[in-house]
């Protein structure tokens, strides 16, 4: 009895480790993702956004180079044309999701554009029933039905009742490029559930973040400044690099780790955290404020997305396969 008792109590200790370990690594991301629109619309003054696009996913396909190789040495899936095929295909809306938020940041404040892609979720979860069939019961939940209902009711308010002055609504030309970078985001996330699920999380993204940096560097060229850091002073510079190896390679490593510790839903769940460290980051940087309306409409979003994410988690890695 004496030694089961002993191995129960390691058990116990590990798993408390392991949670931990899952709850650091979430609250981790939670701070780091309520930082990319800020930096974005900082960078907005010296870089377009094809430059800016590009050069901060090239920092964070460098960054994530290390990783990767450490992977491979250790073993696992290997790196095949099929497994760059299967990469390829999340890495266009990923492209369109990467130019429209930078350009949605010019008619919205940083505060607001990460409150509003909250609603990315309930975009993800119509997407998901869609690719995944054994999922559509999902549909008929009324968590599922009411959750959609606000979500969209309340992101439609959040940016709609943007102030600038007089003008107490938005352009529509914003309104259409912030809806287009939200659900390109999701549309990203259900595509890229099949190579992450053959690959991992670092392999996969390690592929996507090159392929990603390939496809804008010619748009860069036709519509960008490829000379932009030539330009700009090594402040601005760091900063970009800093967005890039945070925001987009640390944050993807943690979230890997949050996930695999406590659970996709639990992980997902707690990210609707972040637009409360958006807002106030935002206000104390760039003085962005909220107008009343905004914010019950930021009220009515947060408590759609969640009602969403309680029917179901996304898309599994098992779904995934089965594709």
């Amino acid at each position: 009895m004496k030694p089961q008792r002993v191995l129960t109590k390691t058990a116990a200790l590990r798993r408390d480790a392991n949670l931990s370990k899952g709850y650091a690594a979430v609250f981790a991301t939670v701070f780091i993702w309520s930082l990319p629109s800020l930096f974005m619309y900082y960078l907005n003054r010296f870089y377009d956004p094809w430059a800016q696009n590009f050069y901060r996913y090239s920092v964070a396909c460098i960054a994530i180079v290390p990783f990767v190789l450490w992977q491979i040495r250790r073993g696992g899936p290997r790196i095949d044309m099929h497994a760059i095929a299967l990469c390829l295909v999340p890495c266009v809306p990923n492209v369109i999701h990467q130019i429209t938020q930078v350009m949605a940041l010019f008619y919205i404040g940083p505060g607001v554009y990460t409150i509003f892609t909250r609603a990315s979720v309930i975009f993800t979860a119509l997407l998901a029933l869609a690719f995944f069939p054994e999922e559509r019961f999902v549909i008929r939940q009324w968590q599922f039905q009411l959750g959609t209902l606000l979500g969209l009711i309340g992101a439609f308010g959040v940016i709609w009742f943007q102030s600038h002055g007089e003008d107490r609504h938005i352009a529509w030309q914003g309104l259409l490029i912030a809806f287009l970078a939200i659900f390109s985001w999701a549309l990203y996330g259900v595509l890229v559930k099949r190579p992450s699920a053959r690959l991992g999380s670092i392999r996969s993204f390690g592929i996507i973040s090159l392929i990603t940096s390939l496809l804008l560097l010619p748009l860069t060229f036709l519509f960008g400044k490829i000379g932009t850091p030539l330009e700009v002073t090594a402040h601005v510079n760091l900063i970009l690099i800093i967005s890039a190896v945070t925001c987009i390679t640390l944050a993807h490593v943690l979230y890997f780790v949050a996930i695999q510790e406590i659970g996709v839903a639990l992980a997902q769940t707690l990210q609707l955290l972040c637009p409360l460290g958006a807002l106030a980051l935002s206000a104390w940087i760039f003085h962005e404020r909220l107008t009343s309306a905004q914010l019950i409409s930021a009220a009515i979003l947060l408590i759609g997305a969640f009602l969403a994410m309680r029917t179901k988690p996304m898309a599994t890695a098992e779904t995934a396969e089965n594709i």
